[in-house]
């Protein structure tokens, strides 16, 4: 389970994002950080139970968590902080190309799910031409009753084009997917369960449900 100071944390610094509140508060950071290093941890633990990939890659929750310090050189917001902590496991971390396993935690808004939320052109390409040619398989693993059981939503994508991609045919079964800009399933889940003993078996139980999605997807990029 998470700790409460942790969920305390982030709702502190979405009311105060600043670099003079966080260095005011530096230990309450330093301890949410280190709650959420030995959650995801926990997660790693459990996900190499059912994903030989993730077991052998030998990943540290540090190869996986995002910084909170957010990029402001191009941004309109300068807020200095993220007002999350995200977790983003594939057997290359954080910085892979390849479909991953997503946690965040955000008090209100934290969720579970996985795949790859806005993938470069030339790996959205192979995505795309893989759903395309195995559609009925791909359509049978993410429209099935116990896919949309736990992600009710589908799947979801960042943005659609409006037109279909080059290099595929507009009678494709496959067109409302080819269109998408990305391929991820997140289920939201409530504080009180992050916080309880159920926690990390109720995210796994999400990462189980979506990992057929995911290695589809990556089968693609091999």
């Amino acid at each position: 389970m998470l700790q409460s100071a942790t969920l305390k944390f982030l709702k502190d610094i979405k009311k105060n994002n600043s670099k003079e509140w966080m260095d005011a508060n530096r230990s309450a950071y330093e301890n949410a950080k280190q709650d959420f290093l030995s959650f995801t941890h926990a997660l790693l633990v459990g996900i190499s139970a059912f994903d030989a990939s993730i077991e052998e890659s030998n990943l540290e929750p540090k190869n996986c968590v995002n910084r909170l310090n957010r990029d402001i050189r191009f941004s309109k917001d300068k807020t200095p902080y993220k007002t999350n902590f995200f977790a983003m496991v594939s057997k290359n971390g954080k910085k892979g190309n390849d479909a991953a396993y997503y946690f965040q935690l955000e008090p209100g808004k934290s969720f579970a799910g996985g795949g790859v939320y806005m993938p470069m052109p030339p790996e959205l390409y192979k995505f795309r031409q893989e759903i395309d040619y195995s559609f009925d398989e791909w359509k049978k693993l993410v429209e099935s009753k116990s896919f949309k059981k736990v992600f009710d939503k589908g799947v979801l994508s960042p943005d659609n084009l409006v037109r279909v991609p080059k290099g595929f045919e507009e009678d494709s079964p496959a067109i409302n997917y080819l269109k998408m800009k990305g391929f991820y399933a997140v289920s939201n889940i409530t504080d009180e369960v992050l916080q309880s003993k159920n926690a990390v078996k109720t995210i796994l139980q999400h990462f189980e449900t979506v990992k057929p999605m995911n290695d589809f997807l990556n089968r693609a990029l091999s």
